[in-house]
């Protein structure tokens, strides 16, 4: 998959994901990992980006295994932005699909 493409979808994999439980960095980094080739240079940014335009808050939590994390948790406004982008996702799929599969009308 292109580095382009994946940009395009990893928006919507960190929201549906983060809708479903709040998660860490690079809790999300292997969540998206096990299904879709990814680094943890690619997140980050994306987190800053989403917290910045208000789909997503932080917090901080105790780690057992070192230094508090950074947790991340959808908002009302992610959950808007993750609906309107599920849609655009299944009917764009859909249509590509149709056109793989040789049928034009």
């Amino acid at each position: 998959m292109t580095t382009q493409l994946k940009k395009g979808t990893l928006e919507l994999c960190v929201l549906s994901l983060l809708s479903k439980a709040d998660m860490y960095g690079f809790e999300l980094v292997g969540a998206i990992s096990a299904q879709i080739q990814i680094s943890e240079g690619t997140i980050y940014p994306l987190l800053k980006r989403i917290k910045d335009e208000g789909y997503v808050t932080t917090y901080l939590r105790e780690s057992q295994e070192g230094p508090p994390r950074k947790y991340y948790s959808i908002t009302q406004s992610g959950r808007i932005t993750l609906s309107t982008m599920e849609t655009e996702w299944r009917n764009l799929s859909t249509g590509i699909n149709k056109i793989l599969e040789g049928v034009t009308s």
